[in-house]
This record gives C-alpha cells, sequence and structure tokens, in this order.
C-alpha cells in the first residue's frame, strides 16, 4: 500500500499507462496486483512463475503476464517504453531493467518499490532515469502507516486477500524461510506462533 500511495502522489492515474509488479507471485506482488487493479490500473504481472501462477495471477486482477526472464538480464541503461509506474520488490539488474523501460514524460511519476535490504542495481543507470521512489516500510512514520492501514482496509478486496493467505505454525519457520528464498511461496504467509 506504501508503494500504491508512493505512486499517487507522484501524480500516477489509470490514465497514464501500465504499471508492472515484479515478484507478482509473493507476498509485495500478490497484494499490489490486488490493489492496483482494483483502484482501475492496467497491471503487468512479471513472474517466474508464469504457467504455474498465471492464473492466480489473473485472479487477483494482472491484465498480462509477462516471464521475469525478460526483465532479470544485464541490459542497456535505456529501453522501449513500456510502463508508467511499478511496484518492484525483486531489485538488482530486474530493477534497473524496470528503470530502463519506465515512461520518464513529465507527467509520469518515476518507479516506486519497497527496497529490499541487498538490493542493487547491478549497473549504471542513463542519468535521466536516476530518479526512482524509494519505500522504506521498516521505519515509516506512524501518520504514513495509519494513512496505509486505512486504505488498506478501504482499497484491498478481502476475498482476494483470502485467496493470497496461507496460514502456517511457528515450527514450519525454517521450511518456509528455505521455500521463500527459493521463489516457491505463493502470496502471504501467517505464522501463528501458536501452533
Amino acid at each position: 500500500m506504501l508503494a500504491v500511495i508512493g505512486l499517487e502522489k507522484l501524480g500516477l492515474t489509470p490514465a497514464a499507462g501500465d504499471v508492472i509488479v515484479t515478484g507478482a507471485a509473493g507476498g509485495v506482488g500478490s497484494v499490489a496486483i490486488a490493489l492496483l487493479s482494483k483502484l482501475g490500473y492496467r497491471v503487468i504481472a512479471s513472474t517466474g512463475r508464469r504457467e504455474s501462477e498465471g492464473a492466480y495471477l489473473t485472479s487477483l486482477g494482472a491484465a498480462e503476464i509477462i516471464d521475469r526472464a525478460e526483465l532479470s538480464a544485464p541490459g542497456g541503461p535505456v529501453g522501449k517504453e513500456r510502463w508508467a509506474g511499478a511496484v518492484d520488490s525483486v531489485g538488482s539488474h530486474t530493477l534497473a531493467n524496470v528503470l530502463a523501460r519506465h515512461r520518464m514524460a513529465a507527467r509520469s511519476p518515476p518507479a516506486a518499490w519497497p527496497r529490499p535490504g541487498s538490493a542493487r542495481l547491478g549497473r549504471p543507470l542513463h542519468p535521466a532515469r536516476r530518479h526512482p521512489g524509494g519505500i522504506e516500510s521498516v521505519h515509516c512514520p506512524m501518520p504514513r502507516r495509519i494513512e496505509a492501514w486505512a486504505r488498506l482496509a478501504s482499497d484491498l478486496d478481502l476475498g482476494k486477500l483470502d485467496a493470497m493467505t496461507t496460514d502456517a505454525g511457528l515450527a514450519d519457520v525454517p521450511g518456509l524461510a528455505e521455500d521463500i528464498l527459493a521463489g516457491k511461496v505463493r502470496g502471504r504467509v501467517v505464522v501463528d506462533v501458536n501452533r
């Protein structure tokens, strides 16, 4: 939600064009797709699990699904314009490629993404492409948190939230951690510490 609010504050509207969501089948990506599509954006979902998760991503509201391979290899600093905004949870070459293909017209905001702790762009960016809006959720001030939670309450379809949520017990965490790092987990996992 912080990323969506950030894009809106930069002036992004559904009329500006497509919004890409990377790491689309994960927790951040799943929520971003559901939120953006409900708000009227045309969402492009990028995933490495196109075959197995395509129907799931479409059910959340993705209008188009692309393979993450299109964005994961090193590329040039500027590419053909493809989207008006982005929510990226992958970083590295993927983020650099998202920025390289981002529409940088004056009326269109730069990309916003939750910053993974170890994310690096992986290559220099063209000077005109150096203004992404970073979302930092760990030390987010309380007024912004309250705004984000209020927006989630009004803008997130609870049926879609249920569809993207899996429950697990505390004993499942080590195996879940391995699966998350391997990109095998769909959506969000809620850990019940009493189980």
